[in-house]
């Protein structure tokens, strides 16, 4: 899918009636997702299975997934057609299906009768349809196959062979079952994904958004290469809550890509900087996008450790691009924004200090309290809505309410959708037992080579990546790979963040580079000269992965001592790294000398003590020399300058 395509596939409609229609669905998503989040029915003494509000909710997504996004590219966008409104119907009777009927179906789970076939079939086709509507072909194609595979593995030869399913069992299961699109998966979307998504709306219609906006152009925007640092603090913040690298690249890029061509950065440069760190969101906490959640089901272990153990690897990611556009910038003799230009840090401080409250009310629920992720989001939702009064343009009213609700339903339509076909094929993987076949062959393939399962692994991740969204590739490799890779002793953790990484880099890496082509498209650039750029300064992303597969220090695994010299000589070799790639630290490095210091900086991520040691020895050493040289050299133009005049 081009990034234009990817722009435009929602509808823009102009009849009040329709538009209407789909504020009023969007709204009810939002709202049946706060019933399911706050427990509404505990309250009223009701009993209501998770089962019915995941019906609910999946019918109101799909009726509203056919009148948001049109059938093809020359279909009417700003009307609704007569078929879309029939197959909304469709959708909407599938959900209600489950809604009503649950406590029946529930009691006579293998039973298979017409009825449950036909809405069955009904459903996966709608479940394909709107993935190809608002996701393209691949991801079609590819739960097509699975469940092609589900009927006909009887004919695969050797080990991926099986016994087939009848097309009614396949349609029913798909369907109905709890390991399918009524599972975990839709557990987390509707729950977790739904609350820190109105979390970040409110945030925004409030003003949160433009506070940490001006807080980033305060904090960095005079500093050398300051727009490009802008670009780094601001995605960081926006990237953890949206966990889309697309949607950051456009909300930061349109505002920083054009400051960084502005003082002296190539268009090509600018696009690969608002890429990467748009993209290093979604890896960076305490949010990280929906992935992690999803991943915390997975691995069966509180949200918190997730996030806890990505917390040194994406501050390895953020340290080593900032350390990047700092050597960009003083390598292009690039200075910061002249002061009048920007926000005071006083002002923006005294005036939106308060939205960093209900931050760190969320915090506390989450990593000191431990509360659950949905009702901690929540508590922040609360928080903002209190704080907002606080300043009259600020005031979350009615129809901030409305806005919010209308915009998280809107968001929930695609992630629901992802979040189904995801759930096909995982369904398809327990019916068949087809994960533990492909888990089989892959370490076949690797002949029990750690490295070469890992570089195998990677390159799975990153061309399923380039096809369809994070959350689906990494859903994908969970159940198909990350077995594999716990098989041959990687630590579970390790596996499923080093699937996760490897899917995000998929958005910086040719061809299909989707971060890259969005940030192009704002900075008038060529997409592939800003792909080699970004694959040059997300260099960590590729590499630290299989840093903490083999150092545990990384994930916070061990004493606090090993954390520590794992961290800090991962700083140190990125570092070292980062100065030979850019070629420049204080003045232009000759090649040999970067060749050297790239290798001592290889050493410092080698988890042999000696080796570390002595990697780590070099690059401090070179660092030091080349700032007394620095030094010098600038003594030595100041004099000049005093004799002169």
């Amino acid at each position: 899918m081009s990034t234009k395509e990817e722009v435009e596939r929602s509808r823009t409609l102009t009849r009040m009636f329709e538009r209407r229609l789909v504020q009023v669905l969007a709204v009810l998503i939002s709202v049946a997702g706060l019933c399911f989040v706050l427990d509404v029915s505990y309250y009223f003494d009701v009993t209501f299975y998770k089962e019915q509000f995941f019906g609910l909710l999946y019918g109101l997504v799909f009726s509203t997934g056919f009148f948001m996004f049109p059938a093809t590219r020359r279909s009417a966008r700003d009307r609704i057609a007569l078929y879309d409104y029939v197959l909304a119907a469709c959708g909407l009777v599938i959900g209600l299906y489950v809604f009503f009927f649950w406590p029946e179906i529930v009691e006579t789970i293998g039973v298979i009768t017409p009825t449950r076939i036909a809405l069955g079939a009904v459903a996966i086709l709608i479940v394909l349809e709107l993935t190809r509507r608002i996701f393209g072909w691949p991801l079609v194609i590819l739960a097509a196959i699975f469940i092609l595979y589900a009927k006909f593995n009887y004919l695969v030869p050797g080990a991926l062979g099986g016994r087939g399913s009848s097309w009614e069992r396949i349609t029913s299961f798909l369907y109905l079952d709890t390991n399918s699109i009524l599972g975990q998966i839709a557990a987390v979307i509707f729950g977790m994904v739904f609350a820190f998504t109105l979390f970040g709306r409110v945030l925004f219609v409030t003003g949160g958004a433009e506070f940490f906006t001006d807080l980033s152009l305060a904090l960095m925007g005079k500093r050398r290469g300051g727009p490009a640092k802008v670009a780094v603090v601001a995605s960081s913040l926006f990237g953890t809550l949206s966990g889309s690298a697309s949607s950051n690249v456009v909300i930061t890029g349109s505002i920083t890509i054009p400051m960084m061509k502005r003082i002296g950065y190539s268009p090509s440069v600018a696009a690969a900087v608002e890429a990467v760190a748009s993209s290093g969101g979604g890896l960076m906490p305490p949010i990280m996008g929906a992935t992690a959640f999803i991943m915390a089901e997975f691995l069966a272990v509180p949200y918190q450790e997730v996030v806890l153990a990505a917390l040194l690897p994406a501050l390895l990611y953020y340290i080593s691009l900032f350390l990047q556009v700092d050597l960009e910038a003083a390598k292009a003799g690039i200075r910061g924004l002249a002061a009048d230009k920007l926000p005071k840090l006083g002002t923006v401080l005294l005036k939106g200090w308060i939205f960093i409250l209900p931050l760190a009310l969320l915090i506390y629920c989450l990593f000191i309290i431990f509360l659950s992720p949905s009702k901690s989001a929540i508590f922040g939702i609360l928080a903002l809505i209190v704080v907002s009064f606080t300043r009259r343009k600020n005031w979350f009213t009615l129809r901030r309410l409305f806005e919010s609700l209308d915009d998280t339903g809107r968001i929930l339509v695609e992630m629901g959708v992802i979040g189904a076909v995801a759930s096909l094929i995982v369904a398809v993987v327990s019916l068949t037992g087809i994960g533990l076949v492909i888990s089989n062959v892959l370490l076949s393939i690797s002949g029990g080579s750690l490295g070469l399962l890992l570089v195998l692994t990677a390159a799975a991740s990153i061309i399923l990546g380039m096809s369809m969204p994070v959350t689906a590739s990494y859903i994908i490799l969970a159940v198909l790979a990350a077995p594999a890779l716990t098989e041959a002793s990687v630590n579970e953790m390790a596996a499923h963040l080093f699937i996760f990484y490897f899917a995000i880099l998929s958005f910086l890496t040719p061809p299909v580079c989707v971060a890259v082509y969005f940030a192009s498209t704002i900075a008038k650039a060529k997409p592939m000269e800003s792909a080699m750029h970004a694959m040059k300064l997300a260099m960590v992303a590729y590499i630290v992965p299989f840093i903490f597969v083999f150092d545990g220090g990384l994930l916070m695994k061990g004493t606090p001592v090993d954390i520590a010299l794992s961290f800090v000589s991962a700083i140190v070799g990125f570092v070292g790294l980062g100065v030979a790639l850019q070629g420049h630290f204080f003045s232009a490095i000759p090649i040999w000398l970067r060749g050297m210091l790239g290798v001592a900086g290889i050493a410092c991520l080698i988890t042999i003590l000696p080796v570390k040691a002595a990697g780590m020895a070099v690059v401090v050493l070179f660092l030091v020399w080349q700032w007394r040289m620095g030094r010098v050299a600038r003594s030595a133009a100041a004099e000049t300058v005093r004799q002169q005049v």
